[in-house]
């Protein structure tokens, strides 16, 4: 038996039918491994010790409740052999935070999943530019005279901040739009923020592919997120319908660009978006995914990455 340890939002706040992190504890209950979690509250440095007031959480197969909660105690980060960082966006101070606190460990335990230098690095808009075979025209600047310059060229594009997640301010532009000015100054903060544009990909219509990545290899089958009614975005949280399916040729190729880069920097489970044939971001705080994709095609991603995860504590 194991001790797995899990910095996660509040067990009671999460809804345990979608929830990635909920199939991952489940995976782990299978396989008799002891949960422990706490939250971003329970952290705790002292000179040459890392650690946090941990709950004991027994699992559930059932989603009401979906868990018991147990006894807490805190207990250093060498004490467990594996600490999941789990917490979900926005990347703000404290989240920041919350990774140079578990960088902090120095010994050969716990195994970090993911590694918190890689989260800190790999903004998860702009870490796909690392891959400029695999992504479409992009253009990140503060500068609105230069993101104008960049609609102007290729007409239909798409804007967005590099924070953003589940689809949040996200804009459909083109050349002259009447709105671009004002949708610059939102996105930019006057100047003072950097803002995302890439020519907008018609594919979208079927599907903002997730493909799941465990230790630098993709799960077989992805998860298309389809736009639904007159929204182009795909994201479930803006009512995009999910649709899993195989991988494409494509796909693989775009995987195995990723891959390596990511299993070199420690990111052990992570989500590639991609539409039509271009990757458009990298997510590596949180990703999601597991439960439809498991539900729809019959594989077992929590084991998966169990497997991958005991098999570098052997």
């Amino acid at each position: 038996m194991r001790k797995i340890g899990v910095l996660m939002d509040p067990p009671e706040r999460i809804r345990p039918a979608k929830d990635s992190t909920v199939a991952m504890l489940r995976a782990a209950a299978r396989r008799g491994h002891e949960i422990l979690v706490c939250g971003q509250s329970d952290l705790i440095l002292a000179p040459g010790r890392v650690s946090a007031r941990f709950q004991s959480l027994q699992v559930h197969p059932g989603n009401a409740p979906w868990f018991t909660a147990g006894e807490s105690r805190v207990l250093e980060l060498e004490a467990l052999d594996v600490l999941m960082l789990r917490k979900d966006p926005p990347v703000d101070t404290a989240f920041l935070h919350d990774q140079l606190w578990a960088g902090m460990v120095r010994g050969p335990k716990p195994l970090l999943v993911n590694h918190p230098q890689a989260l800190r690095d790999c903004n998860e808009k702009l870490f796909a530019l690392e891959f400029p075979q695999c992504c479409p025209p992009t253009l990140v600047a503060r500068d609105a005279a230069s993101l104008r310059e960049f609609v102007a060229e290729h007409d239909q594009v798409v804007l967005k901040p590099i924070d953003g997640m589940a689809g949040r301010s996200i804009f459909r532009s083109h050349r002259g739009d009447p709105n671009l000015n004002v949708i610059l100054e939102t996105l930019t903060d006057n100047g003072r923020q950097f803002a995302l544009a890439q020519r907008f990909i018609p594919e979208i219509s079927a599907g903002d592919k997730r493909i799941l990545m465990i230790d630098g290899e993709p799960v077989p089958f992805c998860l298309a997120r389809i736009p639904g009614g007159d929204d182009f975005r795909g994201n479930l949280a803006r009512g995009g319908r999910g649709v899993a399916q195989p991988l494409s040729e494509r796909d693989r190729w775009i995987c195995a660009q990723v891959g390596p880069e990511l299993k070199r920097r420690g990111l052990l489970f992570v989500g590639l978006d991609v539409i039509g044939d271009w990757l458009t971001e990298i997510n590596v705080t949180s990703p999601t995914g597991i439960v439809d994709i498991d539900a729809q095609a019959g594989t077992d991603i929590g084991a998966l990455l169990f497997d991958a995860i005991e098999s570098k504590l052997a």
